[in-house]
């Protein structure tokens, strides 16, 4: 900056404050500093406790360079402002590790301007100064103070980029932690929610997503959403129940994502949520369960049982149906199907006909035979019951054109 003048974005540069200015200005420094030290802590209590604290020498070394500064930039406007920078920089790291925002320092450095403007104005009755000199001492005044900012916050972006960072990482490795198999002791999750600046909630659900994970998804999560995205499987931690509130910020920021919403559960139960998050999301992929921008493991609980194991209802469904064995296939593919249709309606024979596309006398004969060769496994309440299951994890299965894994090999095939 070669001299002290509003910036030409602002409009066309002011001439520069003449160089005799600064000998004007440089007995009244030590007064000035007390007094703007004086009306600062008054207005910003918190600055006079860091005045005594372990802060505070450089901070009242910072506030004397700012002023001198300028004092010498007048004088000759190539002079280094580079001590200066070092400790306006660790002004805004001072804020940043308090935790206020940069507007607190920001309304203090334009008090102090105030204050020197003040004085300046004594100053130009003093020395019978035209008041062009002294609108252009305050334009160079401001416009220095907006400099005072920049570098402030150069400091202050540091720390709190720092931090981001490393509240992130804390963040992805609690999440990693609570979704761990063996639980961690109460103490150390609390420590670690500490750490993270996370408050550790009652419940939670977790979210599945399909890889790869868009960028943008980040900045417009809620900022207690836990997320790692860098992993083969991406999934977040959501606290709470899903709102609609919820559901509209995950609908938002995941758009053009294929995600699963998972069931809500006590958060030492995170792991199966988003176990059976992926699980739906599997079911979308093979045509079982339909496709939406969002899918809720809510709205398919059936549909996830019956498919949880595949295997073991493969053994149900043999057990179950073992008497048909002795029939051929297409003969038993159709009395099969007609079971499914019949157990899971309980309608008439009229009705049944009609979903199967075949005559209601029809249905009787297959309902006939069925009982000749199922009549004890059909009245008992249980084995209906396992029938019930069993047919309808096979009709689930046959969505997607897949084989029909419940039509195990039977005898002699």
């Amino acid at each position: 900056m070669p001299s002290i003048a509003r910036p030409s974005v602002l409009g066309e540069p002011l001439d520069p404050l003449p160089r005799q200015f600064a000998a004007f200005m440089r007995p009244l420094l030590p007064g000035l500093l007390n007094e703007i030290r004086t009306e600062v802590t008054r207005a910003y209590p918190v600055y006079g406790r860091l005045l005594n604290g372990p802060d505070g020498h450089a901070i009242r070394q910072g506030v004397e360079q700012a002023l001198t500064a300028f004092v010498d930039r007048v004088a000759d406007p190539g002079t280094s402002s580079e001590l200066r920078d070092d400790l306006l920089r660790r002004f805004g790291r001072v804020e940043a590790y308090e935790g206020r925002d940069l507007e607190v320092l920001q309304g203090a450095y334009r008090l102090g301007a105030r204050i020197a403007l003040r004085r300046a104005k004594t100053l130009g009755r003093q020395h019978s100064l035209s008041p062009a000199l002294v609108l252009a001492f305050a334009d160079a005044l401001f416009a220095y103070v907006e400099e005072l900012e920049a570098v402030t916050r150069e400091g202050y972006t540091e720390v709190r980029e720092r931090a981001a960072s490393e509240v992130s990482a804390l963040r992805r490795q609690l999440l990693h932690l609570l979704l761990a198999a063996s639980p961690l002791p109460r103490t150390t999750v609390s420590e670690l929610c500490a750490s993270a600046a996370w408050e550790l909630p009652r419940t939670c659900f977790l979210v599945a997503l399909r890889p790869p994970v868009p960028e943008h998804i980040q900045a417009g999560l809620d900022r207690d959403v836990l997320a790692d995205f860098d992993i083969p499987q991406p999934h977040l931690l959501v606290p709470g129940e899903p709102t609609p509130e919820r559901l509209r910020m995950l609908g938002t920021a995941l758009s053009g994502t294929r995600a699963a919403v998972g069931l809500t559960v006590p958060v030492a139960q995170a792991a199966d949520s988003v176990r059976w998050a992926r699980r739906v999301l599997q079911l979308v992929d093979d045509g079982v369960v339909p496709d939406a921008p969002l899918v809720r493991c809510e709205d398919h609980l059936t549909t996830l049982w019956l498919l949880s194991d595949p295997a073991l209802v493969d053994h149900l469904a043999a057990r179950e149906l073992a008497p048909l064995d002795g029939l051929t296939a297409k003969r038993r593919d159709r009395l099969v199907e007609t079971l499914r249709v019949h157990v899971s309606t309980r309608a008439p024979a009229e009705q049944v006909g009609e979903m199967l596309g075949v005559h209601a006398q029809t249905v009787r004969y297959r309902l006939r035979t069925l009982d000749a060769h199922l009549g004890d496994r059909l009245a008992d309440p249980d084995h209906r019951f396992a029938l019930e299951v069993a047919l309808r994890s096979r009709h689930l299965r046959r969505r997607d054109g897949a084989r029909d894994r419940a039509d195990v090999p039977r005898p002699g095939q």
